[in-house]
């Protein structure tokens, strides 16, 4: 078991097998390839994707049926070859692959799921990679917070 070091959690318990490889890292952070997911209790159904290499380096994420129950996932041949999935065969989320989208909120801002780029890892494997859907229809700002006009009295 590894002890690494980590900017928002202290030094956490990583056992070899907790390691995720992702083999063309992240957009952005292509030099990024191993990171082990954090559960915080309390903090369900957040994800937390920590890199192992930089200690300041840590995704928030939801399972993307959180987000969105009828989220459509298509990956192509390409992509499933390189997560080692089946090619006959689509993925099944929460079976196969964990499928996530990332967390982001500006200043001010409410916080947005990026489900034009989901985060998918099979979880057989540990493989993981970022597909980049642009055509999908599926926005990387989607709304989580609803605001609620108040209720006449």
């Amino acid at each position: 078991m590894s002890r690494i070091p980590t900017k928002f959690f202290g030094e956490c318990d990583c056992e070899a097998g907790a390691l995720f490889s992702f083999p063309s890292g992240l957009p952005g952070f292509e030099d990024q390839r191993s990171f082990f997911f954090l559960k915080i209790p309390g903090a369900e159904p957040l994800l937390f994707l920590q890199s192992v290499s930089t200690r300041n380096l840590c995704f928030i994420l939801l399972p993307i049926l959180v987000v969105d129950p009828h989220y459509d996932l298509e990956l192509a041949s390409d992509e499933l070859s390189e997560l080692q999935l089946p090619l006959d065969r689509t993925p099944v989320i929460g079976r196969d692959i964990l499928c996530a989208a990332t967390i982001c909120s500006g200043s001010g801002d409410a916080p947005r799921a990026n489900l034009m780029a989901p985060i998918i890892v099979n979880l057989q494997t540990k493989i993981g990679m970022q597909v980049i859907r642009g055509e999908s229809g599926y926005s990387h700002r989607h709304p989580l917070l609803f605001e609620v006009a108040p209720l006449p009295c």
